[in-house]
């Protein structure tokens, strides 16, 4: 059922629009007013193939939102779609998703439109986020942010004066795979190439470096945590360290300094204003003293490793609006695009 509430008409800005952000687990689906306040969203599990009715029936859910609150699809103006890359932006085509091999070649904004009769913005999901939280989130303060998200990869997303930086072959802003490491030895990312930021920032990459150095604390917290039916986890990592475990909190610290380097890089390159921390690989976030001891020694190692100027200024801080960014920065790209037509 659509995430809703009683307010009616004159609680919102019209004109609407609708967000769709396609993961590879489920497909997340928003309605939001000209301010981006969030009219109601919901979501349903991603289906197998994109030809399973998946935009029809993000079509009918947007419907479902709009009824209850007086509204109609008349009163949405565009629509946006974020889905995982690589894709191609320009052509609209979703080109070979990792984890979703049925969604591979598909022209989804295409589809989209059609099924909603709507002009469709078209973004790479970490972007679509980015822009979610520079519009209404951590980010709303600032004329520029990057974005990075941290999960089972790590995503990035990069927004200058309300214009994603999205590149010329729609790979822009892929902060996860900047090289943080060229050693010999270096980790091997996701993506197969090494050293890059996701391989040792992301929950996966959490897991590995833990699992590598728990034999060398046999009385860790750890030790009791895994057995053969639960796998270590990012999670357990991060409850570890609030329970003061020794090696759980170096892997903190470490995290910490590896992600510095990926910031620093894009301080130096892009210099935004702010960098905000978004996914749930982030040790408990703002309401936890891991998660906030995780935030403190990213900024002090960010700022030994700036220009003194860029370390004056920096700003880092979690992302605010959680799984929500994903299709409220979509709507959002949707209305910048209707606003300059």
């Amino acid at each position: 059922m659509p995430d809703s509430n009683a307010s009616n008409q004159s609680d919102f800005q019209l004109p609407l629009y609708a967000g769709v952000d396609v993961g590879g687990t489920n497909i997340k689906v928003g309605v939001v007013d000209d301010l981006g306040k969030t009219v109601a969203h919901s979501k349903f599990p991603t289906p197998e193939k994109c030809s399973d009715g998946a935009f029809d029936r993000a079509a009918e859910m947007m419907d479902q939102f709009l009824e209850p609150h007086g509204f109609s699809r008349e009163d949405v103006a565009a629509v946006g779609l974020g889905t995982p890359g690589p894709l191609d932006m320009k052509k609209g085509i979703l080109t070979a998703p990792v984890n979703m091999p049925g969604w591979r070649n598909v022209p989804v904004r295409k589809m989209l439109a059609q099924s909603t009769g709507k002009s469709v913005t078209y973004a790479n999901d970490a972007g679509a986020a980015a822009f979610g939280e520079y519009w209404v989130g951590g980010g709303k303060d600032y004329d520029s942010m990057a974005l990075l998200t941290l999960g089972t990869g790590v995503g990035g997303g990069i927004i200058y004066q309300g214009m994603s930086i999205d590149g010329a072959q729609s790979f822009g802003s892929e902060v996860g795979h900047a090289t943080i490491d060229t050693s010999a030895n270096a980790r091997t990312c996701n993506c197969g190439n090494r050293g890059h930021l996701e391989a040792y920032t992301s929950a996966t990459g959490v897991v590995n470096r833990t699992a590598e150095l728990l034999p060398d604390y046999p009385s860790s917290k750890l030790m009791d945590m895994v057995s053969e039916t639960s796998a270590l986890s990012a999670l357990m990592v991060s409850n570890a360290a609030d329970a003061g475990d020794e090696l759980a909190i170096r892997i903190v610290d470490e995290t910490a300094e590896y992600l510095a380097r990926g910031i620093t890089i894009v301080a130096h390159v892009v210099n935004p204003a702010a960098f905000v921390l978004g996914g749930a690989m982030n040790f408990g976030g703002a309401e936890s003293k891991m998660g906030r001891r995780f935030l403190n020694e990213t900024v002090s190692k960010v700022r030994s490793a700036v220009f003194p100027d860029v370390a004056k200024n920096l700003v880092v801080d979690f992302a605010q609006l959680g799984g929500d960014a994903g299709f409220i920065g979509a709507a959002g790209l949707a209305r910048e695009n209707h606003r300059s037509a």
